[in-house]
């Protein structure tokens, strides 16, 4: 009898596709303390562990000189999540070194809300954008 229910549910849930995994949350932030119009974005992802995704869109001092640069993490690396606080930095290439570019990341997300500071630096070019303050808001799914 048993064998006689269960393969109907088998052939039914064989032409069901899989659901494709979780996009993860879309935070998007303004730069406190920077020039008017910084900003930065990251996804959170579905299990709350990791961000990913980091872009930010400002200005920066490189040899002395005010640039706006538009940079996206140059690594494939993600930043941790533990109770809500992220922290993390992650430098291309990984190990570091005098032409490194840095990006150091922290906060706290509590619900739909976030805040932190942001820092990205290549110390042998002189190209810093000094700690700033963010905060964002969750804008919805992140595009796959």
């Amino acid at each position: 009898m048993r064998a006689l229910v269960l393969i109907p549910l088998l052939a039914l849930s064989a032409g069901i596709p899989p659901k494709a995994p979780a996009a993860g949350t879309l935070f998007k932030a303004k730069i406190l303390n920077g020039m008017k119009g910084d900003s930065l974005s990251f996804v959170l992802a579905p299990d709350g562990k990791t961000v990913r995704n980091l872009t930010f869109k400002g200005y920066w001092r490189c040899d002395g000189k005010l640039e706006q640069q538009r940079a996206a993490d140059p690594t494939k690396g993600t930043y941790a999540v533990r109770n809500g606080t992220i922290s993390g930095r992650l430098c291309e290439p990984p190990n570091g070194g005098a032409t490194a570019w840095c990006f150091d990341f922290g906060g706290q997300i509590t619900g739909k809300t976030a805040k932190g500071r942001f820092r990205m630096n290549i110390n042998a070019l002189r190209c810093d954008s000094y700690e700033l303050q963010w905060e964002g808001v969750a804008v919805g799914p992140a595009r796959k």
